[in-house]
């Protein structure tokens, strides 16, 4: 009794030390504010993409109350909270986490997760339970917050149950590499800068895999980097959509090791909970080939107190000896088990 009060105390205060820890910036990338003087777009021209028979303006493609739907015929109709919110204060879910749920590399997945995770997860962002882990205003998740505060619980149903009937598929390609192209920010994801070359690489390189030194790249160093192969097909919003993940060589083996318990610095292994295979359960959320940087996104909210609803404290304890390599390396792996 005495030596399970002390092993108790001592995670507790290793918990605690997660107070002090701060989210590394280069996770949240920002794009660039808006010109004071934009440059006029064509409001009437149709936009496409590969594969679909509908088209957009750019103006639709900029509502946050209408969900780009490129791809119509391949699920069930939208809800009207998915598809087109309700002005002013709820936006379409759909927008943003896409109609058939993939999401992007700046927000969620939420494809398949059950809905009573969804729901406790917008349940912890309205109380506040669950905040975002960015050292600044980061507005893909001031947004979701100002959703889950004025969703209503039929709203926060609707979609629950629709992304939870949505069948997932990975959209992010882990590559083992040790620099990266030099980049700019697009629609809060990472773009290769024109005539870079490390991040145009043929991910098919294998680990360890570099572009040679130059001026067009930079070394990737203790960094996760999740780039839009293709930055006007992000801005268009294509869910179909490939990202590359660029990790330090190793990773995947070294998460693969911690993920399965191995190291003095893990406090339980991932596949306790999350699965063989890390799929999930009916309660657990998957962690299979979902975006790299979302998931340690959430690594780093549970280290730094940001995150405080169901089952925080034991994924406190979880992660509160990991370190950010460590955590990269667990995500890598995650990602890497379903890659297109």
């Amino acid at each position: 009794m005495v030596r399970a009060f002390i092993v108790l105390l001592a995670c507790c205060a290793s918990v605690a030390e997660g107070d002090s820890f701060v989210a590394p910036s280069w996770l949240y990338p920002l794009s660039p504010p808006a010109p004071a003087n934009p440059p006029p777009f064509d409001k009437v021209k149709p936009l496409h993409v590969a594969q679909s028979r509908v088209s957009y303006t750019r103006a639709q493609l900029n509502d946050l109350y209408s969900a780009p739907d490129w791809f119509p015929d391949s699920r069930a109709p939208m809800p009207d909270v998915v598809a087109r919110g309700r002005a002013p204060d709820v936006y379409a879910c759909g927008f943003c986490h896409t109609p058939s749920g993939q999401g992007r590399p700046e927000n969620a997945s939420l494809a398949g997760l059950p809905a009573a995770y969804i729901s406790r997860q917008v349940a912890d962002m309205k109380s506040g339970a669950r905040r975002s882990a960015a050292p600044g205003p980061y507005r893909p998740s001031d947004f979701m917050i100002r959703e889950a505060q004025h969703a209503s619980d039929a709203d926060i149903a609707a979609a629950a149950n629709y992304f939870s009937r949505q069948h997932f598929s990975s959209h992010v390609h882990v590559v083992e590499q040790a620099r990266v192209a030099r980049s700019r920010v697009v629609g809060w994801v990472y773009a290769a800068v024109a005539g870079a070359g490390a991040a145009g690489a043929d991910a098919g390189a294998g680990a360890g895999a570099s572009a040679g030194a130059g001026a067009s790249d930079e070394p990737l160093g203790e960094r996760l980097m999740e780039f839009a192969p293709d930055a006007e097909r992000h801005e268009l919003r294509d869910d179909n959509l490939v990202y590359t993940a660029y990790v330090p060589p190793g990773s995947m083996a070294r998460g693969l090791l911690l993920a399965r318990g191995g190291g003095a610095t893990v406090a339980a292994p991932c596949i306790t909970c999350h699965g063989d295979r890390l799929q999930g359960t009916a309660a657990i959320p998957r962690l299979a080939g979902r975006s790299p940087t979302y998931l340690l996104r959430q690594l780093v909210a549970f280290k730094g107190g940001a995150r405080t609803g169901a089952n925080a404290a034991l994924m406190r304890m979880v992660v509160a000896n990991l370190q950010i390599g460590d955590m990269i390396d667990v995500v890598a792996y995650a990602a890497s088990l379903e890659s297109p």
